[in-house]
């Protein structure tokens, strides 16, 4: 594996790369650093996938407000770089901030309606900086593929929906969220919980797992789902809820909130943001409702969902 921190440096590395092997499938997992378990499934799954992957660790400002957390973004560079090589990936682009961003950028990718709801409303502008550094990386990268884990389902709603409309030639992969072994959605955030806050962010996943095996009952509905859920979370002294929501997914239109779930014919996500301290942790569940027959959709469901291009 190779580390670059240029654009020249990543175009030269590509250039060689594509000469070798012209019809070699690139593949692209663009983080943020501080890499852990569910980044390594990624480039574990897009080194299987394709002959080249490379991966990007790059703290973005853009999608940072400005009381959010980007100065103090856990980075290690070099802890990065060994779990990126580890794990199959062949080059490993590091800019820096004036590299990305050599002067202010007067043009930003900006979409709409997905953006809207969960992350987008709680935090404004965000989805506006990750379509711009998610543009410029699929631009500069090229890659037959781009791998995104489904922690964050709206990022990849929202990646989706600028790769369609934009006619972005890149098949987007969503890739199943990776827990701890006590259910916790691994986050690089996950560590500014001091341990009483971990202890007590178990309750999302506690939520999630309920609300999977609520869906069957004949008369429950998206609000009651979602209001279940958030009464549970709020038995963890420490929770402050940022939003608990039912939605259709990918498209994250609002459901009539006293329609019974068993009446809907869509996949549906039960989405969570909530806060433990100063630390705001995301996390969801998918399930596909049809027929009356509702259930939590596995990974493999994911991946073969009609809404992604593979």
């Amino acid at each position: 594996m190779i580390i670059v921190d240029t654009i020249s440096e990543l175009k030269a590395a590509l250039a060689r790369q594509r000469s070798k092997s012209p019809n070699g499938f690139i593949g692209l997992v663009p983080t943020m650093g501080y890499l852990h378990e569910g980044h390594a499934s990624l480039i574990r799954r897009a080194s299987n996938e394709c002959e080249f992957t490379v991966v990007s660790v790059f703290v973005n400002p853009l999608q940072f407000g400005p009381n959010e957390d980007f100065e103090r973004y856990p980075r290690d560079l070099e802890r990065d770089a060994a779990l990126a090589e580890r794990n199959g990936a062949a080059i490993l682009f590091a800019p820096s901030v004036q590299e990305m961003y050599p002067s202010k950028p007067l043009t930003r990718v900006l979409i709409s309606e997905v953006t809207e709801s969960l992350c987008g409303a709680s935090r404004p502008g965000h989805f506006d900086g990750v379509g711009t550094v998610v543009s410029k990386l699929f631009n500069l990268v090229q890659a037959n593929r781009a791998y995104f884990g489904m922690k964050d389902a709206q990022q990849v709603a929202v990646v989706q929906q600028m790769v369609d409309d934009l006619n972005i030639p890149v098949d987007i992969i969503p890739c199943e969220t990776v827990r701890e072994p006590d259910g916790l959605a691994m986050s690089s955030r996950n560590v500014y919980l001091n341990a009483e806050q971990r202890a007590q962010a178990l309750v999302l996943s506690k939520a999630l797992d309920e609300a999977g095996k609520r869906l069957r009952e004949p008369e429950m509905t998206a609000g009651r789902l979602a209001a279940e859920a958030a009464g549970l979370i709020r038995t963890a002294p420490l929770a402050e809820i940022d939003y608990v929501e039912v939605l259709k997914y990918p498209s994250l239109k609002q459901l009539d909130p006293d329609q019974r779930l068993a009446e809907i014919n869509a996949q549906l996500i039960l989405a969570l943001a909530v806060k433990f301290g100063g630390t705001r942790l995301i996390d969801n569940r998918l399930f596909q409702l049809a027929g009356g027959e509702p259930h939590v959709q596995n990974d493999d469901e994911v991946k073969a969902s009609p809404s992604y291009s593979h």
